[in-house]
């Protein structure tokens, strides 16, 4: 009897393991969270008689359900100051490849400050410009 008791608890603590490890596995599961709609104005708003719009999809990277649920919360916030982000920008802040990864990584600053004003760390690790048209 006591050998057959054995058995079953070595059975059940490789399954146990398991389970816990299906835990950390979701806490470390990196999301991709797209910002939808996507972001459509104008900017370069100089006063020349030429209109200039642009269209980004945006998705931003989390690592954890938690830190997914944090930033969809967060999202009106998040979507205010990137469009006050995409408003101050010149022609020669969307005209090339540069320039673009340059404001991506200033829109990834201020996404993370605001994630760090209102949860207190900045939580998003990377942004993504799923697409960027200017016209």
């Amino acid at each position: 009897m006591k050998a057959w008791i054995l058995m079953v608890m070595a059975l059940m603590l490789p399954a146990a393991a398991m389970a816990e490890e299906a835990k950390e596995g979701e806490a470390n599961k990196v999301a991709y969270i797209s910002l939808s709609p996507p972001f459509v104005g104008n900017y370069a708003l100089d006063g020349g008689p030429k209109l200039r719009v642009y269209k980004a999809d945006v998705a931003l990277r989390v690592t954890g359900d938690a830190a997914a649920a944090a930033v969809k919360h967060q999202e009106p916030l998040i979507r205010n100051q990137l469009v006050a982000l995409f408003a101050q920008q010149g022609v020669d802040d969307m005209s090339n490849v540069d320039a673009k990864e340059k404001l991506r990584q200033e829109a990834l600053k201020q996404v993370q400050q605001v994630m760090e004003s209102e949860e207190g760390k900045p939580i998003v690790e990377d942004l993504l410009f799923n697409n960027l048209i200017v016209q």
